[in-house]
């Protein structure tokens, strides 16, 4: 049996589990499995390292970056970005990648349009580093928003009209307003968002967040980040399977 799986803390809503299982059933992999391996501190790593006849992982909330320090090499995507959602097992050992830039690169396009110049990351956490990665890329100004007060980003309570209308572009990389809290959202002043924002929520349970919905009342275009998750996952699937 080829065992894939995905490294994390409670996670039993996980996307990834229910995709890659379709996956291998819509290829006829009767000899692939996909599971959780839901560790409540990094250190439990090495436990699900000992286990027989890993040949791939994924890696989400919160040890994209705390799982570095267990691999013995880093793509250069994924060493500029800082964080790694991806482990290729090899002969060489593991490699780090990141294929969260790829799938919300793939996702955004779609929805840029030449006044989008302008955007604010929501959240400092490992997924918004390769938000930040993309946007750079893209030649998209971008600072971060966070709930304490750092040099060169926002706090929450810094958030004027101004800033929100200049800032076209909202990125939520934060889990709030994720199931069952569904209530949660982070803490904007949505009054001032309109027909030119887009907003894109990186949660896809529920497919429509407090966050979404309160700027589609007011015009803005919203994206959930299924399109992501799905985009990420091929890519992952394709790092698998060509190992170098």
């Amino acid at each position: 049996m080829k065992r894939f799986g995905l490294l994390g803390k409670n996670i039993s809503y996980s996307f990834s589990q229910g995709y890659f299982t379709q996956k291998f059933k819509d290829l006829g992999l009767k000899d692939h499995s996909y599971e959780n391996f839901d560790i409540q501190k990094i250190d439990e790593f090495k436990s699900v390292l000992a286990q027989d006849n890993l040949k791939g992982l994924n890696v989400t909330i919160p040890y994209k970056q705390d799982v570095i320090p267990f691999l013995d090499e880093l793509d250069e995507k994924a060493a500029k970005i800082g964080a790694v959602n991806t482990i290729q097992f090899s002969e060489k050992g593991l490699k780090g990648f990141n294929t969260d830039a790829y799938g919300f690169q793939k996702s955004l396009e779609p929805f840029l349009r030449p006044h989008h110049k302008n955007a604010l990351i929501l959240g400092t956490g490992g997924a918004s580093k390769a938000v930040h990665f993309v946007l750079n890329e893209l030649g998209i100004a971008n600072t971060f928003v966070s709930r304490s007060k750092k040099e060169g980003q926002y706090t929450y309570g810094e958030l004027d009209q101004n800033i929100i209308e200049e800032n076209t572009l909202i990125i939520n990389c934060t889990p709030l307003g994720t199931y069952p809290n569904i209530d949660d959202k982070p803490q904007l002043p949505y009054q001032h968002i309109g027909p030119e924002h887009v907003l894109y929520d990186l949660i896809y349970n529920p497919s429509k967040t407090s966050f979404l919905a309160l700027g589609e009342a007011n015009g803005a275009t919203i994206s959930n980040g299924l399109k992501m998750l799905e985009q990420q996952a091929e890519k992952a699937w394709e790092i698998w399977n060509n190992p170098k």
